[in-house]
């Protein structure tokens, strides 16, 4: 096992969050979306799913009350930001920037129910930023 993934399992195994179930689901269908080019690490204290080396997306689990998905092309901003186009057909996305977005679930049911559809938005974003 890589040390990514021994950290993450790490990490997992110690996990106390309301929506962990809704993590474990989200983590699982990430991964599947295209298991040679996705891999996961643990960033900000999170999960963080990883796209041929560049990091894209980053579950942030703080507060504790809700879910967020940051979806983004790096921990600093690119020059080319303003160039950088991804269309949101969910509409769900709430834009911090040119080329940074947040996906915010409050309810765990609803996050639950979604993830089929956040793994895809996720794998989505993956394609656009490379």
């Amino acid at each position: 096992m890589a040390r990514a993934e021994a950290d993450i399992e790490s990490y997992m195994a110690a996990l106390e969050h309301p929506f962990k179930e809704v993590i474990e689901a989200l983590r699982q269908a990430v991964l599947a979306q295209d298991p040679n080019r996705i891999t996961e690490s643990v960033k900000w204290n999170a999960p963080n799913f990883v796209y041929d080396g560049e990091d894209r997306a980053t579950l942030r689990l703080q507060p504790g009350n809700r879910l967020e998905v940051v979806l983004h092309r790096g921990a600093k901003a690119r020059s080319d930001a303003s160039e950088f186009a991804f269309a949101d057909p969910s509409g769900t996305l709430r834009w911090l920037g040119a080329d940074r977005a947040l996906l915010v679930f409050p309810e765990r049911e609803d996050a639950l129910a979604r993830v089929p559809a956040t793994a895809e938005l996720i794998h989505s974003w993956m394609r656009a930023c490379s």
